[in-house]
């Protein structure tokens, strides 16, 4: 029996799959969204994004009038739909290996409803070699369902818009699951770029392993020139100043999220854990909150201190706390004995104070995360801000 829908994005609630499958159906294709997450589910087929998209409900909103996106927790309702896009990827366990348990259980609830006229795409980061072995793992259940492997490269929270404007990688198996991939994909990216399973799934981690590794190189400058005595920033302005071969050093920041560290831990586990460039860049972005707390331990006792944190999202702009080291920062100033407040823009906790009580009651106030809100805020005179991101304009505190 045919199925009603073009492609079923099977995690499709989420950040990775919840934008593609908006944007796959503003094209025109009809969309099943199939995630366990009821309530990102009802939220979805309300027209309300479960997290913040640019563009997002605009796009969302549309496709609903249109009768372009159905939704289920039923994976059951799989069954004959062409294309199965699966945001399912291998995470990395506490020994820095990646975890394929993920990915095989959920083909194995895929199972009773797949058929070698569908073609699996994954989406989502997996460890190299991970197309391969899924593939092996198909025939092992006597399905010779097509595969393919095209990652997404975006930036969450713009996600719809790149979907549409960064070229795409795709790979396949088969000639035929990398003919049906790129039809698919071609209808909604600028460009499409062929490439093997094994070249995708390094492609996919490259891009993020050497975005850690700017940051790392960053902060660790950061580090060693604040422990000189001296700003940064301040430096940074005039190394840069006339010198465009230094244009690419960015400022330092809390470097986290749910992708930099994990994909750089693939590569580290894929290397036999001689990925030494990788694994320094792991420790020193993670080593951050630490050299703050340090540094504020040598000049005050944090036990009779108030910190505020400003900013608990892993970056700017954005509600996503997975991963962020403001979260962590919290936990080494609170085993130091200080009392911690913490505020962010986006993310909602019963816990949190508003920007403005953290900054009346806070001795020393730290910004995690540059959202632009914080631009405008006032400190009072005599609060020491800590502040990385080099956000706030702190002169003009300091003159009053």
């Amino acid at each position: 029996m045919k199925n009603i829908y073009d492609v079923c994005v099977i995690g499709g609630a989420g950040h990775v799959g919840a934008p593609l499958a908006i944007v796959l159906a503003d094209r025109g294709m009809r969309v099943l969204i199939c995630d366990i997450n009821e309530s990102a589910i009802s939220s979805l087929s309300q027209g309300q994004m479960p997290y913040l998209e640019e563009g997002g409900e605009i796009m969302l909103k549309k496709a609903l009038a249109e009768k372009k996106l159905g939704f289920t927790t039923r994976l059951q309702d799989i069954e004959n739909v062409p294309v199965l896009i699966l945001t399912i990827g291998t995470p990395i366990d506490e020994f820095h290996n990646p975890v394929f348990s993920m990915l095989t259980r959920c083909v194995d609830s895929m199972i009773p409803f797949l058929s070698d006229d569908q073609t699996i795409i994954l989406r989502s980061t997996v460890a190299p070699g991970a197309t391969e072995f899924l593939e092996r793992y198909l025939k092992a259940k006597n399905r010779n369902t097509r595969l393919a492997f095209c990652p997404e490269r975006v930036v969450q929270g713009r996600a719809i818009t790149e979907i549409q404007t960064l070229p795409q990688i795709i790979s396949g198996t088969t000639p035929e699951a990398v003919r049906i991939s790129g039809s698919l994909f071609r209808q909604i990216a600028p460009e499409v770029v062929e490439a093997t399973p094994r070249e995708a799934e390094f492609a996919k981690l490259i891009c993020n392993t050497y975005r850690y590794i700017q940051f790392a190189a960053t902060n660790q400058l950061y580090m060693m020139v604040e422990s000189a005595g001296l700003n940064y920033n301040e430096l940074l302005h005039k190394i840069k100043k006339g010198y465009p071969r230094m244009e690419s050093l960015s400022g330092p920041g809390f470097a986290a999220g749910p992708c930099l560290m994990k994909d750089t831990m693939q590569l580290f586990a894929f290397e036999k854990q001689n990925f030494i460039l990788g694994q320094v860049a792991m420790t020193i972005n993670e080593g951050l909150p630490n050299f703050l707390v340090n540094r504020l331990s040598k000049k005050h006792d944090l036990s009779r201190k108030t910190i505020g944190i400003l900013g608990m999202a892993f970056k700017a702009e954005s509600d996503d706390i997975r991963d962020s080291l403001s979260y962590k920062l919290g936990k080494i100033l609170r085993f130091a004995g200080a009392k911690v407040l913490c505020s962010d823009e986006y993310v909602k906790n019963p816990d949190f104070v508003s920007k403005e009580d953290l900054v009346k009651q806070a001795d020393i106030i730290i910004i995690g995360v540059p959202h632009k809100a914080y631009e405008s805020v006032h400190f009072p005179a005599g609060t020491e801000v800590v502040d990385m991101w080099e956000i706030a304009d702190l002169k003009k505190y300091e003159q009053q």
